[in-house]
């Protein structure tokens, strides 16, 4: 089955905003391509409200009083993908090999539908094969009983619930390691650390209401119409209030500037949009540090005008002096930071920065929001901590309509991390694991995902157990990684889709199909619920609406409990069996481990709108090692000091269409930016693509600029003239991970360095 490539693009205009007609037209596409029975497309209507389901794409907050549709058009895909009437059971397998499957693209794969029965490949024939429960559960234990501890992963992506991720980071650590790496390792490890480190929170501050409250709005590195829709309705509230909100992106995204609400049947028929960004300033990928440095350094210079004229103070003196550290330090860094730097590492100009700058002086109370734009960079972690020193200059965190926003991506990805899957020792609460379960928990730091790569890389990885995901796809290094993969003495994939991370297998291979989160959980103790955080810091419960698609399938709690079982000596203080059966049993085993976020779990978890974490920041607790708010001065400008290419390199950065959610493509179109048929395509400044003398359409190759010895390269990339900023180019995640070297990530917390990888073009790119 052939792949579309860059030759099959066809590349448009795209003029129309976020949402309106064009979101409607999808919805109404996806759900006839995936065949979906008219009885379920009603399943929308229950989709993030209190007595239904908590959508399985992004992680926005659910509010109390949903809208009549608390969906959005990447939701109603998500559901669609998951309820799909289409299904692959073993005589899939008997008409394609996993050869042949291989050459599939990861549209192609998942399209086959949902996986039905359990599987275990076959090397005579190369197929996977229908086996049992029973014996699949049986053989991966005793494999897994033979293996050493420390060179068995066990990662997650973040779909599963806080249930399955409580059980699952027990078993692993019961097991005997904390190697539980996860999909936040390739997102948000930068904002965890980050803000840990500067107010003592690893989540950010704001809530839904702070939404009504704000006086002014800065957005970076987040396209919230792709990526988070329906805060789209928070920002037209803001905007309709005269809420300036402040942008910088390097690519003009639909969704921040301008939207037509679907649930408003005015706006739909007359077409009216909602412009959302009030200044739009498209930054240099990597250039984020240098930007806000030049706000606060316009800051300080309006500060200093205000002492002059003998006027009120523009800092915040009397909260810097009670709640924060460091500032000293930081304000010596800022003065001593010229403006030609600046200018030259942000791509922006100093008067653009002045008026940013102006807008967040003359406003009470600002809200910084930010995504993987800011975190999947070298200096990712110092990005997050410039946001931070950015709010405290005003006391902008810990005040109503005031704080720090990071946008996390997948559904319960931030709540996996809280109730224990992390690699972190330090932060699980292991004394009381020992005191609860009487075992004696590993202290050894475990492996996140770039050091998974690595050990695979180096052939000390045993096994690899997936919890969702499609970690091949997602991870860096591909070709380096594929190779490699296949070395793996065992791979264990627990999985509702068929993806190329389930083609490209370790020497002995299992797929495991669950149901998902849409679906009815039926146990020994009826129907089940299960809880998710959304990336506010908010619980809530969720509850399955739909039939399940086979009988044939278990959740992710029972193959989690199978697998222990199969695995683990007996222990008289875990019963697996009782906590498959009654879900709330859980529950109050993650209230007894986690007290202070979930006593009362099972009477809280369907409060409208969710219960909060306790967040000290949001009250001005700062939990730091000095018991305040800490100013870090940045320690360079640079965004990509380790790979830094000579005048023929462009910098690129990965980004998402909106025909995408993480590594699940849904089609190959991105009506947002006005491509068609194909995911191949680079989007190139007008002036670089006269510059190289190339034509629209024309396919290229890429290489990375790196001198390691690898060749990292793409080919067959077809040319889109678009709005980016000059020297600067743009690709579709996951299609240009191959051209990110591992070692290429963000220092201290590790994420892949997505946002900005200088890169070489070479005309007449063959296809791929």
């Amino acid at each position: 089955m052939s792949n579309h490539s860059g030759k099959d693009v066809k590349i448009g205009r795209a003029t129309m905003p976020a949402g309106g007609w064009g979101s409607l037209a999808k919805v109404s596409t996806i759900l006839l391509d995936q065949r979906v029975p008219i009885k379920d497309s009603r399943l929308l209507l229950k989709q993030n409200k209190p007595d239904g389901y908590a959508c399985v794409s992004c992680a926005w907050a659910k509010p109390a009083n949903p809208h009549p549709f608390e969906f959005c058009e990447s939701g109603a895909k998500a559901t669609a993908w998951e309820t799909t009437s289409k299904t692959i059971g073993a005589d899939f397998f008997e008409r394609h090999t996993v050869t042949e499957l291989e050459a599939w693209d990861d549209h192609t794969l998942e399209d086959q539908g949902r996986l039905t029965v359990p599987l275990r490949w076959d090397a005579a024939s190369d197929t996977y094969r229908e086996v049992s429960w029973e014996t699949a559960f049986a053989e991966i234990g005793a494999t897994l009983r033979g293996m050493a501890r420390e060179q068995v992963v066990f990662y997650a992506s973040g779909r599963a619930s806080l249930e399955t991720s409580y059980m699952y980071s027990l078993f692993a650590r019961m097991y005997g390691n904390n190697n539980l790496p996860d999909s936040s390792n390739m997102c948000h490890e930068s904002t965890s650390v980050g803000l840990q480190k500067t107010i003592g929170v690893p989540v950010g501050t704001v809530v839904l209401h702070d939404f009504e409250e704000t006086d002014c709005i800065f957005f970076f590195g987040q396209n919230v119409g792709v990526n988070s829709p329906r805060m789209l309705h928070q920002l037209q509230e803001a905007r309709r209030r005269g809420v300036p909100i402040i942008t910088f992106n390097p690519l003009r995204e639909r969704g921040l500037v301008s939207f037509t609400n679907p649930q408003s049947p005015v706006e739909m028929l007359t077409g009216h949009e909602t412009p959302i960004s009030t200044q739009y300033h498209q930054v240099k990928p990597g250039g984020d540090t240098a930007a806000i440095m030049g706000l606060c350094k316009a800051v300080f210079d309006r500060d200093d005008a205000a002492q002059r004229a003998g006027a009120q103070r523009v800092l915040d003196v009397a909260f810097i002096q009670e709640h924060t550290h460091g500032f000293a330090e930081f304000e010596q860094s800022v003065r001593a930071c010229g403006w030609i730097d600046i200018e030259r590492e942000s791509g922006l100009r100093r008067a653009d920065l002045e008026a940013a700058a102006e807008a967040y002086c003359e406003a009470g109370a600002v809200m910084g929001i930010y995504g993987m734009g800011l975190t999947q960079h070298r200096n990712g972690v110092q990005n997050v901590t410039m946001i931070v020193n950015l709010l405290l200059l005003r006391g902008n965190i810990g005040k109503p309509g005031a704080g720090v926003c990071p946008v996390r991506g997948h559904s319960n990805v931030q709540g996996q991390r809280t109730v224990g899957i992390t690699e972190k020792p330090e932060l699980a609460p292991l004394d009381k694991l020992k005191e609860q379960y009487g075992f004696e928990p590993p202290r050894k730091a475990g492996m996140n995902t770039v050091e998974a790569c690595e050990a695979i890389l180096a052939g000390k990885v045993d096994a690899f157990i997936g919890l969702g995901g499609n970690f091949v796809r997602a991870v860096p290094e591909r070709g380096l990684m594929e190779k490699a993969w296949r070395e793996i003495p065992l791979t264990v994939q627990i999985a509702t889709k068929l993806n190329r991370n389930h083609v490209i297998h370790g020497k002995a291979s299992y797929l495991l199909p669950c149901l998902g989160r849409i679906e009815i959980d039926r146990q020994a103790g009826g129907e089940q619920d299960v809880t998710v955080e959304d990336s506010t810091g908010c619980m809530h419960g969720s509850r399955g609406r739909a039939e399940p698609v086979a009988s044939t399938l278990l959740s992710e709690p029972a193959i989690v409990a199978g697998l222990a079982k199969a695995t683990l000596d007996p222990n008289p203080n875990v019963d697996w069996d009782r906590w498959v059966g009654d879900y709330s049993l859980v529950r109050e085993a993650i209230a007894e481990t986690y007290p202070d976020i979930f006593h009362d779990f099972n009477a809280r978890m369907w409060t409208p709108g969710g219960f909060r974490r306790p967040l000290g920041a949001a009250h001005r607790v700062w939990k730091t090692e000095s018991g305040k708010a800490h100013f870090t001065a940045p320690e360079a400008l640079q965004g990509n000091p380790d790979l830094r290419g000579g005048p023929q390199t462009l910098r690129l950065f990965t980004v998402r269409s909106d025909g995408q959610f993480n590594t699940t493509i849904y089609n190959y179109d991105d009506h947002f930016r006005g491509v068609q048929g194909s995911r191949m395509v680079l989007f190139m400044a007008r002036a670089d693509v006269a510059r190289y003398a190339l034509r629209e359409g024309e396919l290229v190759s890429l290489r990375t600029a790196a001198m390691d010895g690898v060749e990292r390269r793409v080919d067959g990339l077809a040319v889109v003239p678009y709005d980016v900023p000059e020297g600067c180019i743009a690709g579709y995640y996951p299609e240009l991970n191959a051209l990110i070297p591992l070692w290429h990530h963000a220092k201290e917390s590790k994420v892949p360095a997505a946002k900005a990888i200088d890169v070489i073009l070479e005309r007449g790119g063959r296809l791929s």
